[in-house]
C-alpha cells in the first residue's frame, strides 16, 4: 500500500529524507497555500507535515477524509486544532527532543553574554565609544547556578555549567538524588535554589502551577545582585515583578528569549540596560530545524505503518469492546493520579497499581496510562498524553508495577494506586458505583467516600474535640463555603484527616490560616 504525505510548510530535504526514501510513501511538497486551497486537496492525503505557518483548523480537518496523522516539525502545536483532530481520530505528533541542544546552548550563550555584558559593550562600540570601565562583568566559574526544571534542556544546561566549574542546584518535582548525583549536582527544594543561586534559569513548561512561578515574593528571597534567565516559556517569570526588581537594584540583570506576549517589540524590560533579549531563538539553528523534521518524519512513518510511536499529543484509539468496560474508569484513574501528584512531596521513584475484580481480567494499559497522565500532567501539563505518559515516566526513572487480582474487597472493581518517594508514600483507591459514579474509597490509611471533583482541601490533623468546628468556622469567616466533608482516623485521639470539598479554591492566606490551628499537621490544596 502506498501512503500519500503532504508537506505544506518549507522543510529542508535532509529533514524529510526518511519520507522521500520510503518505498511505500508518495510525498508532495506544496507550500504557501491558503486554507481554502489546502481544503481542495487535503482529502487525498494520509499524512500532513507542517511547521508553524499552516493552520490546521476544524474546517480543514473536516475535508481530510483519509488523514491518519499530522506531524508538527517542532514542539508547539498551537496551530493545530487538537480537539478536532482527536474527534476525527487523527493522531497528532510533534518533535519534543529535536531542539534540546540548541535551546541549552542558547541559554548558556545568554548567560555568558549577561555575565560579561557583551551586547551592551558591542552596542557602545558600534556607537563610536571605546569604554572599558562601564562594562566590567563577572565570572561564571565558582558561581552557583540554580536550575528550575531539570528535564531534557535543564539537564543539558547543567552539564555545560559543570564544565564551567559552576556549582549547580536544581529543583524539579521528578528529580531523584540518584540522577542528581550522576550529574554531579545537588537536588534541592525551590526555596534553596532561590536563596542560594547567583544565576537562576528556568526550564519548566508553562502551566497553571508555573505561571509567575518567579514573582515578587520569590525575587525578594533571592540574593542581592542575582541574575535571571528565561529561555523556556514566557510567563514563568512575572515580567513586571522582574522590571521593578531590576529598577530597585535587587536583580543585577536578566536574559530573556521569551515573553508573555510576543512579539515583544515595545516591552518595558527592553528599555533597561541590564536586560539582554532575543526574539524567541532557542530552537533557531540549522541543526535543530533539521532534527525536528527528521524526528517527526520518522514518527509519521511509524504511524502509517502501524508501528509503535511515542510522541503523540492527543488520545489514541481504544478498541470498542475494551472502551465499553473502561469508560467509567478512565476519568477516575486520571483523577487518582492527579490527586496523588498534588499530595505527594519529593521525587517520585515508584508507582504501584493494583487492579481488582473484573478489571483484573483485562489488559489495563489504557488505565495505567491514564493514571500516569494525571500523575505527571500536574507538573508537565500539555506535554503529557495517554500515549507518552508511560514513556515520560520511564524517562524520569519511575518504576511502574502492575498487579491484578479477582478479589476487590466488596466492590465489583477496585483500583489502588500507591506512590513512593524519597520522603514517604501515599495511596488512593477508587471505584465506580452504580448510580453514584466515580468514588475515592480510601486515602492513605483512611476509609472515605469522596466524589473526585472540584476544589478539595486535604487536612491532616490530630483527633481532638472541636477541631472540625474550628476548621469550619475559620473557613466560613474567610467566605469559603464547604460543600462536603469526609473525615477519617486511625484511632481515637490519634492521627486523622479531613477531605473538604469547597466551592472555590482557597488562597495561600486561607491555607496558611488553617495551618496555624494548633491541631493541624498539614494543609494541602487539591484541584480536580
Amino acid at each position: 500500500m502506498t501512503y500519500k504525505v503532504l508537506i505544506s510548510d518549507p522543510l529542508s530535504p535532509d529533514g524529510i529524507q526518511a519520507l522521500l526514501e520510503a518505498s511505500d510513501v508518495e510525498v508532495d511538497q506544496i507550500t504557501g497555500k491558503t486554507e481554502a486551497e489546502l481544503s481542495e486537496i487535503i482529502g487525498e492525503y494520509d499524512a500532513l507535515l507542517v511547521r508553524s505557518q499552516t493552520k490546521v483548523t476544524r474546517n480543514l480537518l473536516s475535508r481530510a477524509v483519509r488523514l491518519k496523522v499530522i506531524g508538527r516539525a517542532g514542539v508547539g502545536v498551537d496551530n493545530i486544532d487538537l480537539n478536532a483532530a482527536t474527534e476525527q481520530g487523527v493522531i497528532v505528533i510533534n518533535a519534543p527532543d529535536g531542539n534540546t541542544v540548541s535551546t541549552a546552548e542558547h541559554t548558556f550563550s545568554m548567560m555568558m553574554a549577561l555575565a560579561r555584558r557583551i551586547p551592551q559593550a558591542y552596542l557602545s562600540l558600534k556607537n563610536g565609544k571605546w569604554d572599558r570601565k562601564s562594562f566590567v562583568g563577572v565570572e561564571l566559574s565558582g558561581k552557583t547556578l540554580g536550575i528550575v526544571g531539570l528535564g531534557r534542556i535543564g539537564t543539558e544546561v547543567a552539564k555545560r555549567a559543570k564544565a564551567f566549574n559552576m556549582n549547580v542546584l536544581a529543583y524539579d518535582p521528578y528529580l531523584t538524588r540518584e540522577k542528581a548525583e550522576k550529574l554531579g549536582i545537588a537536588a534541592v527544594e525551590l526555596t534553596e535554589v532561590l536563596t542560594k543561586a547567583d544565576f537562576i534559569t528556568v526550564h519548566t513548561p508553562l502551566t497553571k502551577e508555573t505561571r509567575h512561578l518567579i514573582g515578587k515574593k520569590e525575587i525578594r528571597s533571592m540574593k542581592d545582585g542575582v541574575y535571571l534567565l528565561n529561555c523556556a516559556r514566557g510567563g514563568i517569570i512575572d515580567e513586571m515583578a522582574l522590571y521593578e526588581a531590576i529598577k530597585e537594584g535587587k536583580v543585577a540583570g536578566a536574559a530573556l528569549d521569551v515573553f508573555e506576549e510576543e512579539p515583544a517589540i515595545h516591552h518595558p524590560l527592553l528599555e533597561l540596560p541590564q536586560v539582554i533579549a532575543t526574539p524567541h531563538l532557542g530552537a533557531s539553528t540549522v541543526e535543530a530545524q533539521e532534527n525536528v523534521a527528521i524526528d517527526v518524519s520518522k514518527e509519521i512513518l511509524k504511524v502509517l505503518r502501524n508501528e509503535p510511536y511515542k510522541n503523540s499529543v492527543n488520545l489514541p484509539s481504544i478498541p470498542p469492546h475494551l472502551m465499553k468496560k473502561l469508560e467509567n474508569y478512565l476519568q477516575l484513574s486520571e483523577k487518582m493520579g492527579l490527586f496523588l501528584a498534588q499530595v505527594t512531596k519529593g521525587a517520585i521513584k515508584e508507582v504501584e497499581i493494583a487492579y481488582a475484580g473484573e478489571l483484573g481480567e483485562e489488559e489495563m494499559g489504557p488505565l495505567t496510562r491514564s493514571i500516569l497522565k494525571g500523575l505527571l500532567s500536574h507538573h508537565l501539563e500539555a506535554r503529557v498524553n495517554y500515549v507518552n505518559a508511560l514513556y515520560l515516566a520511564k524517562q524520569r526513572g519511575i518504576l511502574i508495577q502492575e498487579q491484578k487480582s479477582e478479589s476487590a474487597g466488596g466492590f465489583a472493581n477496585l483500583i489502588t494506586v500507591k506512590v513512593k518517594t524519597d520522603s514517604g508514600e501515599h495511596l488512593v483507591a477508587g471505584t465506580s458505583l452504580n448510580g453514584y459514579g466515580a468514588r475515592f474509597v480510601k486515602v492513605d490509611h483512611y476509609t472515605v467516600d469522596l466524589a473526585p471533583t472540584g476544589h478539595l482541601i486535604y487536612v491532616r490533623h490530630f483527633d481532638k474535640p472541636g477541631v472540625i468546628g474550628r476548621v469550619g468556622s475559620l473557613l466560613g469567616s474567610r467566605d469559603v463555603n464547604i460543600a462536603s466533608m469526609q473525615v477519617g482516623r486511625t484511632d481515637q485521639g490519634g492521627n486523622a484527616i479531613m477531605l473538604l470539598t469547597v466551592d472555590k479554591a482557597i488562597s495561600d492566606a486561607d491555607a496558611e490560616a488553617l495551618s496555624t490551628l494548633p491541631e493541624i499537621a498539614s494543609v494541602t490544596r487539591v484541584d480536580l
